[in-house]
């Protein structure tokens, strides 16, 4: 009996928002988008109850990727989620776990399998949050404290599945996009106030300057926003045409294969995955007997998984004091810091992306079948749907590496320039507002088109 069949019983007893019968319609999904990440920001202004303190701690710049908000009830942010579906991803992939996931029954108890145990880390990440030092409850509220961080993860959970069900996108990039869009607006157009002398916002911040001078340093991050910003919207045209056609009478057409074939969803889970080591890190020297041992490990993958967002201040800084060789030198140990971040963010990336496309019934073999049911052929070829894969293993395969790369390539660099919102939070959201566009193009073409909307399946 495998592990699925035992838990079977325990996940199927969860609550689940059940599928629409019928596909709603465009403003419907984007009033249900809309509901959900309007209590995704009343969740992130509702306060702990019970706490004396709360500190950021080292997820200070990674709170917006985790779509999380310290002291708030969504502390946790999908972080649960996420990791839940990395876990499972690495398991299935190193057949601990026996499924087959183009099986649609066996996909199903895996999402049902994924669901609990994200809720179970929900619990799990509120309780290291509790004793971490990040949330410090007051005398007797530890418990209420742990269960309103879960309840709020949880919350966010559901409100996934709603979106997914019922709106445009997924839940999760909706959040993500959120929560970056707001860190970039108040990183940019904050002012002072009485209660808050000094201005957080980087516009105000360079317009004060001129009485001292004018620093254009200030801008550093909103040009490194920028690039960001173009640099992923051109990689989001680059892509391979495969010829293909389709029917009797040999309609030609195209399949696209785009570098960023794996889209943000690489960095995501590799960006997730770093933050909970440095939450687990935290935690790791209280551990009974081996925490002696394990803290310093812990604290070393930790140091090197987080990138150094100060880099390029201090570059310019020690240049411009001691000149270029004696400046680099004095950050020589914070370069090293920044090439092994990238180095590891990138082969993360890669070991994540070829994972998303296999499970994701994106690879050769699944999107070889998926055309070749659907009557389509590579022209000059016979009809055989072997024919078809051995075309896409020439691409999608070194696409997905490629792709997997860039896209950790330039979150990493840009998480250095110290980006609005942090060079991560950038490309995903860049990312995602990018599908969302795609996806609201195709619901608009569905609906004043039948013909497409019966070719699309909706």
């Amino acid at each position: 009996m495998s592990l699925l069949d035992v838990l079977e019983p325990v996940y199927k007893m969860l609550p689940e928002v059940k599928a629409p019968e019928i596909a709603p319609p465009l403003k419907k999904k984007l009033m249900w988008s809309a509901l959900a990440l309007i209590l995704f920001f009343v969740l992130g202004n509702i306060s702990v109850i019970g706490l004396s303190a709360s500190s950021e701690g080292a997820l200070a710049n990674l709170q917006v990727i985790l779509a999380s908000k310290i002291g708030s009830l969504i502390t946790a942010g999908i972080g649960p989620v996420v990791l839940a579906s990395i876990i499972l991803q690495l398991l299935v992939g190193g057949k601990i776990i026996d499924i087959d996931l183009s099986n649609p029954k066996d996909k199903a108890r895996f999402s049902g399998l994924q669901k609990l145990f994200a809720i179970v880390l929900c619990f799990f990440e509120a309780g290291v949050y509790s004793v971490s030092g990040m949330l410090q409850p007051s005398a007797g509220m530890l418990v209420p404290v742990i269960l309103q961080v879960a309840f709020g993860s949880i919350i966010l959970l559901y409100l996934d599945e709603v979106v997914s069900k019922y709106g445009i996108g997924s839940g999760i990039g909706l959040f993500i996009a959120g929560g970056v869009s707001e860190s970039i607006f108040w990183r940019l157009f904050g002012i002072a106030t009485p209660g808050n002398p000094i201005a957080p916002g980087i516009l105000w911040n360079f317009i004060t300057s001129f009485a001292s001078g004018i620093d254009f340093l200030l801008l550093l991050p909103l040009v490194s926003t920028l690039i960001v910003f173009f640099v992923v919207v051109y990689a989001e045209g680059m892509h391979v045409n495969i010829p293909i056609t389709m029917g009797r009478k040999g309609t030609g057409g195209r399949f696209p294969v785009k570098l960023l074939y794996v889209s943000n969803i690489p960095v995501i889970l590799a960006v997730a995955l770093f933050a909970n080591i440095q939450l687990w890190a935290m935690i790791a020297p209280d551990i009974p007997f081996i925490g002696g041992f394990l803290g310093p490990i812990m604290n070393t993958v930790s140091f090197y998984v987080s990138a150094p967002f100060d880099l390029i201040d201090k570059l310019a800084i020690n240049v411009g004091t001691f000149g270029v060789i004696e400046g680099l030198q004095a950050v020589w140990f914070d370069i090293f810091h920044a090439i092994v971040y990238l180095v590891i963010l990138v082969g993360a990336c890669i070991v994540f992306g070829k994972f998303w496309v296999d499970m994701g019934g994106q690879g050769p073999e699944a999107v070889s079948k998926q055309l070749s049911n659907s009557g389509m052929y590579i022209p000059g070829f016979r009809r055989d749907p072997r024919i078809i894969r051995s075309i896409l293993d020439r691409y999608i395969p070194p696409i997905t590496i490629l792709g997997s790369a860039f896209v950790g390539l330039l979150a990493g660099l840009a998480d250095l320039t110290g980006a609005l919102g942090s060079g991560t939070g950038i490309l995903l959201t860049v990312g995602i507002v990018y599908k969302l566009y795609e996806e609201l193009a195709k619901q608009q073409l569905m609906e004043t088109n039948p013909l497409m909307k019966k070719l699309f399946g909706g």
